[in-house]
């Protein structure tokens, strides 16, 4: 029961076993033990709201991918893989389960082509949502691409990376960013341009949001950014998606906090 009672407070299993003085290997008979008759238990019936995302387990390229119930906020199964075959095992798990396939009617996942396929094939009845945080780490990176171009002919942008990135700046960086936007006329545009689409979220419906986000598709032509015009045909190739995430608020923002316990 110490044992356990230590783990599940995220204490390393090899940490647990120095500090009861046993060894790992028996730490890890029980874990598995309790864990196994845990998951022969657990109750997946009610499920209908699936956010999956890939994390690696260990250094390198070895990935495993998290399914989270988003109702009740909690994880309901972990594969290895991180492809559309991991999708059909986390489908296969909650089939054995008693759950059908049909009964899951929101997927929400990042932008991953496997994971698109993957939840078509497998679970055909849900909406897919593509979450916010998936989607702004996409603009800021375009963000980004964009001080870098200026930044190799204006030294002065040097070090600015997260004036640029970050929500929340001191006055003292605030007045730096008024400044530089006002100094490199594309670097301003750019960023004016990454304000406005996160107005996307606070769109009250879809309709609201499907006007707004054209609207924006067209101040990024007139703007020839090519950066920003590279995320813009993303947005567009993934807009369904997006838009229904402006609309049902599904997120699948309790992933990161896993993921990061996870690593």
């Amino acid at each position: 029961a110490i044992a356990m009672s230590l783990i599940e407070n995220e204490m390393p299993v090899n940490k647990v076993a120095r500090l009861l003085g046993e060894h790992p290997n028996r730490i890890w008979r029980i874990f598995n033990y309790w864990i196994e008759l845990a998951y022969q238990k657990d109750d997946v019936s009610q499920v209908t709201q699936l956010g999956f995302d890939e994390t690696s387990r260990r250094k390198g390229h070895s990935y495993i991918t998290v399914a989270v119930d988003l109702e009740e906020r909690r994880v309901i199964h972990v594969v290895k893989g991180k492809n559309a075959g991991t999708i059909k095992e986390i489908q296969g798990y909650l089939s054995d389960k008693g759950v059908p396939a049909q009964q899951i009617t929101q997927a929400s996942i990042d932008l991953s082509p496997a994971f698109i396929s993957g939840i078509a094939e497998y679970f055909p009845k849900a909406d897919i949502t593509f979450d916010r945080f998936h989607v702004v780490k996409l603009l800021n990176e375009a963000m980004d691409t964009v001080r870098k171009q200026e930044r190799q002919e204006h030294d002065q942008l040097k070090g600015h990376k997260y004036t640029f990135l970050k929500n929340k700046l001191s006055k003292k960086k605030q007045s730096e960013l008024s400044e530089l936007i006002t100094l490199y006329p594309t670097l301003g545009e750019a960023y004016r341009l990454k304000i406005l689409f996160n107005d996307l979220w606070a769109m009250p419906n879809k309709k609201s949001a499907t006007g707004f986000i054209n609207q924006w598709f067209d101040e990024v032509e007139k703007s020839k950014i090519q950066p920003f015009m590279k995320f813009a045909k993303t947005v567009k190739a993934h807009l369904s998606g997006i838009l229904n995430f402006v609309e049902t608020k599904i997120t699948n923002a309790i992933l990161e906090s896993i993921n990061n316990k996870i690593q």
